[in-house]
């Protein structure tokens, strides 16, 4: 399968080529050039298959084109060695559980997919020396952090800023070593972002590295997020409750909510989808308006979707063929303050027993806003709530306790490389990283 950029500026590349490279050379961003549908023989038997089987299915619409049967197999099985439980929360929404991989959060399903892909056509090319950027509000650095530690031939950077992540989070890929450098930059998570675009589109760094990204920009980290869409609607047919699904997406960069909107075009009876945010609300704002005004990102309890400019927000375009009419028949938005996220925490908690983290809350509370009587919600849960203890802890007023895997990340010495926002001096850190 060929892979097209949304600026549609740029020659369609293979899927190696738009895994390796990760964003276009016009810096658009690369999509599959065809969504296949799947059977109706799959969604009759969905749920009497483990969440492996159905992701291979997937996994084969958007790649089988391009690698052999095994691989792909192998990869999807490497990749989902962890279960993703439907949780019934109260009423007629559930808590789809993202948090069970080895950084217990849902940046693990894509970046240990990622990786394992990446790590093929790495070997394949004969290539010993790629260099992975990534930028992080939190989870992602440590998914692909850990989903790439140890793999032959690449060495991860991850960009943070600087006091802006939480102490659990910043464990998870400050103290790994190996082949992954932390770098804390004294900025946002845009401005992280944006050194690592500005990075693809110079010359210089790219005649003497060869770079790729590990953000959702890459094909290899967004599609496979799909998998759990289907795992979730399995399990909610095998209870009876898989009439008038609605999935809401607590939302920062997009990606996630893109690859639930292309899992419904290749046939996943969804009836539509809800994109919650923070005080970062842009997308909010152009669901209202039709307007999109990206800005400066502002810091919240949930940090991970503490983004003002969101990268796949062009996907979403390119799918609905920038029709605004389109966009809002099937996406809702709702938005969410502080004060609003730690309300929704403690009423949970308080009335089901289940402790939701700040993203998970946004969700919940805008299935508890939006969902009709007659509908069936499922929020992603999109982080295991110790992973944001002091702000889980504060609002609660209790001790959560803090799973042994979390645990064994605390334990480590923090490295890390700190850099101001400037393009100047990141630039001349990789390069001498090149001789």
């Amino acid at each position: 399968m060929k892979y097209y950029s949304t600026n549609k500026q740029a020659p369609e590349a293979s899927l190696q080529e738009a895994v390796v490279k990760g964003l276009a050379p016009d810096k658009g961003l690369y999509m599959p050039e065809k969504i296949k549908q799947l059977p109706q023989s799959f969604f009759d038997n969905i749920e009497d298959m483990s969440f492996q089987e159905i992701a291979y299915v997937v996994a084969d619409a958007f790649f089988g084109e391009d690698i052999e049967a095994d691989t792909l197999k192998k990869i999807v099985y490497d990749t989902l060695n962890f279960d993703v439980p439907l949780v019934h929360v109260d009423k007629n929404i559930y808590s789809l559980e993202l948090f069970h991989g080895p950084t217990l959060a849902f940046k693990d399903v894509g970046a240990r997919f990622m990786a394992r892909l990446l790590g093929y056509f790495i070997k394949k090319q004969g290539q010993k020396d790629v260099k992975v950027l990534v930028a992080t509000s939190g989870d992602t650095g440590s998914a692909v952090a850990n989903g790439f530690l140890g793999v032959e031939g690449i060495h991860v950077y991850v960009l943070y800023p600087k006091g802006k992540v939480s102490a659990i989070q910043e464990c998870q890929f400050t103290t790994l070593g190996q082949n992954i450098t932390s770098l804390e930059i004294d900025g946002t998570f845009d401005d992280c972002q944006a050194l690592v675009k500005s990075a693809f589109m110079d010359d210089d760094l790219n005649k003497a590295l060869n770079l790729t990204s590990a953000n959702s920009i890459n094909v290899a980290r967004f599609l496979p997020q799909a998998f759990y869409y289907f795992y979730a609607y399995a399990q909610l047919k095998k209870q009876g409750k898989a009439n008038k699904v609605v999935v809401c997406v607590p939302s920062g960069n997009f990606g996630n909510l893109t690859a639930g909107l292309i899992a419904k075009r290749m046939g996943l009876p969804i009836e539509h989808f809800i994109a919650a945010n923070n005080a970062n609300d842009v997308f909010f704002e152009y669901l209202e308006t039709g307007e999109y005004n990206p800005r400066p990102s502002v810091q919240t309890l949930a940090n991970a979707m503490d983004v003002g400019d969101p990268s796949n927000f062009a996907r979403i375009l390119d799918l609905y063929n920038h029709s605004h009419e389109a966009i809002t028949n099937e996406i809702e938005g709702y938005t969410y303050r502080d004060e609003a996220i730690q309300n929704i925490v403690k009423y949970t908690y308080d009335r089901t027993g289940y402790i939701l983290d700040p993203h998970g809350a946004c969700g919940y509370a805008a299935l508890e806003d939006g969902l009709r009587t007659d509908e069936t919600g499922v929020f992603l849960e999109t982080a295991h709530p110790t992973k944001f203890l002091d702000t889980v802890e504060s609002i609660l007023s209790r001790k959560v306790e803090i799973p042994a895997k979390l645990q064994a990340f605390m334990k480590g010495e923090k490295k890390s490389i700190e850099l101001p926002v400037d393009f100047s001096a990141f630039k001349n850190f990789l390069l001498k990283e090149a001789n």
